[in-house]
């Protein structure tokens, strides 16, 4: 039975991990000890999990004493490293949530930590473990377009689900690295993954158009704010119970408020983005991330030599567009000007299914034969993708991702 440390108790480190393992892998898995810089968030953790193992007061004193073989990483994005090195120096292999971390530095650290100490990363990217990704990677596993030549890519987050990362602490760039880090890393990770290309140059361009301080109507938070009556963005986290308890009741200790104004000056990350890359087979990728659309999901089309893959998904739930209807529609077409039309079925459960399969993977271990389990290398090429591309935007110049990476190889 394996021992896991997890240190980070936000709702994440909660839902994703400690509650599962108390509850489906306690045969095979168990929770060694918890630390969080916030107590009471950690001891929220510790109750939800089944209260047998121990609330830390440093990440250092939960190595030396709890042994975990295993450290499990789900905080702040700019902390990944710290944990991930120290777990590895200290013997223990690593999990971290995506992003891997947040730029080219401490990316590099990471993979010499772990070249030095011969122990093991694994980045969540629950993204490639839907079935709805799994159907693609089958399809294009299959050759039903021949080699990969151009993808278009666009994501659509909604003012629901978009809002929420200019409340929360990735509204810094030095938290997250930006949308271009913090959540693409996932879309990056997803075609590096469909097309098995790693990247090779970046071209980007970011603005911030729709949050940040683009109206006088603005407070700190939405729970004193003097608009909250009139604001179409108020978030009451005290009649959210999952919030409240999580966040609300805690922030008495740190000082993190979970509902900050998404109109806040201090907001320095960017709402629009577009970026190509071109990949070390040949191929080419436009891709975009609008953070306020009206619905949400994505489109993707995948140009090859002998057809085109076209992929949507929309998310009905947090969207009248579809009117609580979700969409899983898979399009090929060969080069007779063939249509087949695949509609993949939703599932439920955490990111559409997706968590529960990684989960299996992660503590029970199996056959894998789409490669849902991702180490250092995927976390690295699908993070520096968009290190590359805020690195663009800075110095308005297209960046190659042999400048960023220390012996890649």
């Amino acid at each position: 039975m394996k021992r896991y440390a997890i240190v980070g108790a936000g709702s994440r480190g909660l839902y994703m991990y400690a509650v599962p393992i108390h509850e489906k892998f306690r045969d095979v898995a168990k929770i060694a000890g918890v630390y969080d810089p916030n107590y009471k968030r950690a001891e929220l953790l510790k109750r939800r999990a089944g209260g047998d193992f121990k609330v830390y007061n440093s990440f250092d004193e939960m190595l030396d004493d709890s042994k975990p073989d295993v450290v499990i990483v789900t905080t702040v994005d700019r902390y990944h490293h710290e944990y991930i090195i120290r777990a590895l120096e200290a013997g223990c292999d690593a999990i971290t949530e995506k992003p891997m971390t947040i730029d080219e530095e401490k990316c590099n650290m990471i993979l010499e930590a772990e070249k030095k100490t011969g122990k093991k990363v694994i980045v969540t990217f629950n993204l490639r473990c839907s079935p709805f990704s799994a159907k693609m990677k089958e399809l294009l596993g299959d050759g039903v377009i021949g080699e990969a030549l151009s993808i278009h890519f666009e994501w659509l987050l909604d003012t629901v689900h978009g809002a929420d990362y200019f409340r929360r602490w990735h509204r810094r760039l030095e938290n997250s690295g930006g949308l271009l880090v913090h959540k693409a890393t996932h879309h990056f990770d997803l075609i590096n993954w469909l097309i098995e290309q790693e990247p090779v140059a970046v071209n980007a361009y970011g603005e911030r158009r729709f949050y940040g301080p683009t109206t006088d109507r603005r407070g700190q938070r939405c729970l004193t704010c003097g608009y909250k009556d009139t604001c179409s963005f108020y978030l009451d986290i005290s009649s959210l119970p999952a919030l409240k308890e999580l966040y609300l009741d805690c922030e008495d200790v740190d000082g993190y408020f979970r509902d900050s104004c998404v109109f806040s000056d201090e907001i320095d990350i960017f709402d629009t983005m577009s970026l190509n890359v071109k990949y070390s087979g040949g191929a080419m990728m436009s891709y975009s991330l609008t953070a306020y659309s009206p619905y949400e999901g994505y489109r993707l089309s995948i140009n090859g030599t002998s057809g085109r893959l076209e992929a949507e998904t929309f998310v009905g739930n947090t969207s009248k567009m579809f009117a609580g209807a979700s969409v899983n529609r898979l399009r090929v077409y060969n080069k007779r000007g063939e249509e087949i039309v695949i509609n993949v079925p939703i599932f439920t459960g955490g990111h559409g299914g997706a968590d529960e399969v990684l989960q299996r993977l992660l503590f029970r271990g199996g056959p894998d034969p789409l490669n849902y389990v991702a180490g250092s290398r995927a976390g690295a090429m699908s993070l520096i993708i968009g290190a590359a591309a805020n690195r663009s935007i800075q110095e308005g110049r297209a960046v190659f991702i042999r400048d960023l990476l220390k012996d890649i190889g």
